[in-house]
């Protein structure tokens, strides 16, 4: 066993490795010892057991202090991650609001989101509506300066995080495992652009595989660290369900996409709205829920991609459209013109009134 160290960053770290420890813990530790983790380290088996839910096997653990720190700061340096813990400065605030907030967090990245996040999560298994529903309402949410916070799983997670790269905008991921390892294996690339473009955060050391218990760990961790969790698509027994609970727990902004009545993926946010979530069809509406508002669109129509200079003409003059009306002028099918209007409302280029028509959301 090597010596204890005296720095809150590697007591955090030698903690943070030690089996049957966790925040709870660590947090029972603290309001014992005046806040003092070294005083704590240093006191013993039988002071230990006098704390209120310090159990055997936490004590055996603390004794034996059976995870080499040395090593772990070397490799963690080696890799250009960095150690955050809660009382540096850069310490992602919103994690203050956790009962058990992580001992430290490894990062590897430019920037650690602070203000401003929103989480957008949802199935594996999702629907290629779903994919393209997450990636279209990330890109336009981080165009609108807002960092896009998910966990870099298959399906939504993957597409989401796309979508804000594409904006140019930031993104970070919080895994579910030690940060040197890379799920699923083939999103190494992905991980990459994350890191350039925002960061990559985890609470676990390196190494250490993701496991039913890390999973809704991580899920708190997002839901704490954003202002607002949307549900894109989910199973009514799918992890976003734990992530919603936390987003509740916390009090935080809660909204769900609907989706097909017969869609097995839809059915976790029918359950959310049913139980209080806010419906959203489109990003106005998540940031309606914020308190913000994108106002009348500024781009130019240069910058928008040819589909949408085609469709969005249809509009101009105030012309009101429904998809009947829309696949006439157009001279196309109802399902191309229905799918257009989707498009351009998920975009925020199109607005659905009362009646069910669509109007322009920008002067053309």
């Amino acid at each position: 066993m090597q010596n204890l160290p005296r720095d809150t960053r590697c007591l955090r770290l030698l903690l943070n490795g030690l089996s049957h420890v966790g925040p709870v813990t660590v947090r029972r530790l603290q309001e014992a010892f005046d806040n003092d983790l070294w005083q704590a380290l240093q006191a013993g088996p039988n002071a230990w057991r006098k704390i209120k839910g310090i159990t055997e096997p936490m004590v055996q653990s603390l004794e034996a202090k059976n995870f080499d720190w040395v090593k772990e700061l070397a490799e963690v340096e080696k890799a250009g991650y960095e150690i955050l813990y809660p009382e540096q400065a850069n310490w992602p605030q919103p994690l203050s609001q956790l009962w058990d907030p992580p001992l430290v967090l490894y990062a590897e990245g430019t920037e650690i989101p602070q203000t401003k996040s929103i989480a957008i999560i949802g199935s594996r298994h999702c629907s290629p509506y779903g994919a393209h529903l997450a990636h279209q309402v990330s890109h336009d949410l981080a165009q609108a300066g807002w960092w896009i916070i998910s966990g870099m799983a298959r399906g939504i997670d993957v597409a989401a995080h796309e979508g804000a790269l594409k904006a140019g905008g930031r993104t970070a991921a919080v895994f579910g495992h030690g940060l040197n390892l890379t799920y699923p294996p083939e999103a190494i690339k992905l991980r990459r652009q994350i890191a350039s473009q925002g960061c990559l955060l985890s609470e676990f050391p390196l190494g250490r595989p993701a496991d039913r218990q890390s999973f809704p760990q991580r899920n708190r961790l997002v839901a704490a660290l954003v202002q607002a969790v949307v549900v894109v698509e989910t199973d009514v027994d799918g992890g976003s369900m734990i992530t919603a609970r936390f987003a509740g727990d916390l009090g935080k902004t809660l909204c769900a996409f609907p989706g097909r009545v017969d869609n097995a993926t839809s059915r976790g946010c029918h359950a959310l709205i049913r139980d209080g979530a806010t419906l959203v069809s489109s990003v106005d509406d998540i940031l309606a829920e914020l308190g913000e508002t994108r106002g009348q669109l500024s781009l130019p129509l240069e910058t928008m991609t040819p589909d949408e200079k085609r469709w969005l003409n249809y509009f101009r003059g105030g012309t009101i459209h429904d998809a009947e009306s829309l696949s006439a002028v157009a001279k196309c099918s109802l399902h191309e013109a229905a799918g257009a209007l989707t498009y351009l409302e998920i975009k925020g280029r199109l607005s659905r009134r009362s009646d069910g028509r669509h109007e322009c959301q920008a002067t053309i």
